[in-house]
C-alpha cells in the first residue's frame, strides 16, 4: 500500500449511477482497491443515485456500511451533470473527481489526472482518448462521432483541449465552486460546457491520456446524445457572442504574460498568410467583373471576421467578454482604415495587372503591420 501523509490534500472521486445494481459493487471494489495500493492522498468515494428504480439504493447502503470512506447521495432526478455538480459543491475535499461506473478509464490515469491539481500546475484536469499516449478499443461508429465532435468544438470555439466527453475528470475544489454555478446543463453536455468556460475563462486545462475500452452493456443512446450536444454548442456560441460567458474567478484567475512579443508576432503572422492567399483568390476571381478596387473591398471584408476571431483566440489569446463594444469599436476602425489604404494604393495603378498586384500586396502588407501594432498597443493592450 503506498504511504499516505496526515498533511496530505484530500480527493473526492464521484460515481454518479442510474439503474446500475448488476456491476455497482464490483466497479466499487476495483476502485477502492486501486486507491489503497497505487493512490498516495486520503481519499473518499461518494456514490450520486440518480433516481434509480431498481435495487441501486441497496447496494449503495450496503456500500456505505462496508467502509466509512463511502458514502452515498440520492437525487430525486436524473442527468449526470446534475449529479457531478451536486457533489462537488458540496464536498469538503481539496480536489474533486469523477469516473464512470463501468470504469472504462483505465484507473492508472487516476494519479496524473489529480497530481497537476493537487502541485497547483493546473485547474482542471481531464482524462482524453484522443491525446497522443491514449489508448483505446471503441467501435468505429463511436470512434467517427467522438473524432467529429471534438473537431466541431475546436473549430467553433478554439479550444485546445482534445476530448470534451471522457467520463474521467477531476477539478481543484476552490475553482469548482466558482465555475460550477455557471455550467447550467444538467445532462451529458455537462463535460462540454465546463471546459469551454474553464478555457474560456483562462484557466489551465490539463488533459491526461488514458487507456479507454468501451463498455459493451452502455446505455447511452449515441443518436440522442449527439444532438442534446449539438444544441448545447449552439448555446454556447450564443452565450458567447451574448458576453454571458464570464466568471468572476477573483484571485483564482490566472494573469497573461506581460511580454509575448516573438509569439505573437509569429501566430500573426500565420493567420496574415492564410486570410491574405483566400483574399488574394477572392480578388482575382472578381476583379474583370466589378473591377480591382470593388474587388478589393470584397476580398478584405471576406476575411476580416474570420480573421479577426482568431487574431483574438490565438495571438493574443483573448476570452473575456469585457469591453464587448468597445473592442468591436475599435476592430471596425481598423478595419476601416485597411480598406481605405488599400483601395488608395490599388487605385493609383488601376489598369496595369501587374502593378495592382504588387500594389495590393505591398498595401496588404503594411495594412497588416498597421494592424498589428494597432491591435497589439490599442485594442488587446
Amino acid at each position: 500500500m503506498s504511504p499516505v501523509r496526515n498533511d496530505a490534500p484530500t480527493v473526492e472521486i464521484v460515481v454518479p449511477v442510474h439503474d446500475e445494481e448488476l456491476i455497482l459493487e464490483s466497479s466499487v471494489a476495483r476502485l477502492t482497491d486501486h486507491l489503497d495500493h497505487a493512490f498516495p492522498y486520503p481519499w473518499s468515494i461518494t456514490i450520486v443515485d440518480n433516481a434509480s428504480t431498481d435495487a441501486t439504493a441497496d447496494v449503495v447502503a450496503r456500500l456505505c456500511e462496508s467502509d466509512q470512506r463511502i458514502r452515498g447521495l440520492q437525487l430525486d432526478e436524473k442527468g449526470k451533470g446534475r449529479a457531478v455538480r451536486t457533489a462537488w459543491l458540496a464536498s469538503d475535499a481539496d480536489v474533486v473527481a469523477y469516473t464512470d461506473v463501468d470504469l472504462s478509464t483505465g484507473l492508472t490515469g487516476l494519479l496524473p489526472l489529480i497530481a497537476p491539481l493537487v502541485s497547483g500546475h493546473s485547474d482542471v484536469s481531464v482524462g482524453s482518448r484522443l491525446s497522443a499516449g491514449a489508448v483505446g478499443a471503441r467501435g468505429p461508429k463511436r470512434e467517427l462521432i467522438s473524432r467529429a465532435y471534438n473537431l466541431l468544438l475546436r473549430l467553433v470555439f478554439a479550444v485546445r483541449f482534445r476530448d470534451a466527453q471522457c467520463g474521467f475528470k477531476a477539478m481543484r475544489s476552490d475553482v469548482a465552486q466558482r465555475l460550477l454555478p455557471e455550467v447550467h446543463d444538467d445532462a451529458w453536455f455537462f463535460d462540454t460546457e465546463l471546459l469551454l468556460l474553464a478555457e474560456h475563462n483562462g484557466l489551465r486545462v490539463h488533459e491526461v491520456p488514458v487507456d479507454w475500452v468501451d463498455d459493451p452493456d452502455s446505455r447511452v443512446d449515441v443518436g440522442v446524445t449527439a444532438k442534446e450536444d449539438l444544441r448545447g454548442i449552439g448555446r454556447m456560441a450564443m452565450r458567447f457572442l451574448r458576453g454571458e460567458a464570464d466568471v468572476d474567478l477573483g484571485d483564482l484567475q490566472r494573469q497573461p504574460l506581460g511580454h509575448d512579443l516573438g509569439r505573437q508576432t509569429v501566430t500573426f503572422g500565420v493567420i496574415g498568410v492564410v486570410s491574405t492567399l483566400i483574399s488574394l483568390g477572392i480578388f482575382l476571381v472578381l476583379r474583370d467583373g466589378i473591377g480591382a478596387v470593388a474587388a478589393n473591398v470584397v476580398a478584405v471584408t471576406a476575411t476580416a471576421v474570420g480573421n479577426n476571431w482568431a487574431n483574438r483566440r490565438w495571438t493574443f489569446r483573448r476570452r473575456s467578454d469585457q469591453d464587448r463594444r468597445w473592442r468591436w469599436a475599435s476592430t471596425l476602425a481598423v478595419y476601416l482604415l485597411t480598406i481605405v489604404g488599400t483601395s488608395l494604393a490599388i487605385a493609383s495603378v488601376a489598369g496595369d495587372r501587374v502593378a495592382e498586384l504588387v500594389a495590393l500586396l505591398v498595401s496588404w502588407f503594411l495594412a497588416g503591420v498597421l494592424r498589428f501594432l494597432l491591435l497589439r498597443r490599442w485594442i488587446y493592450r
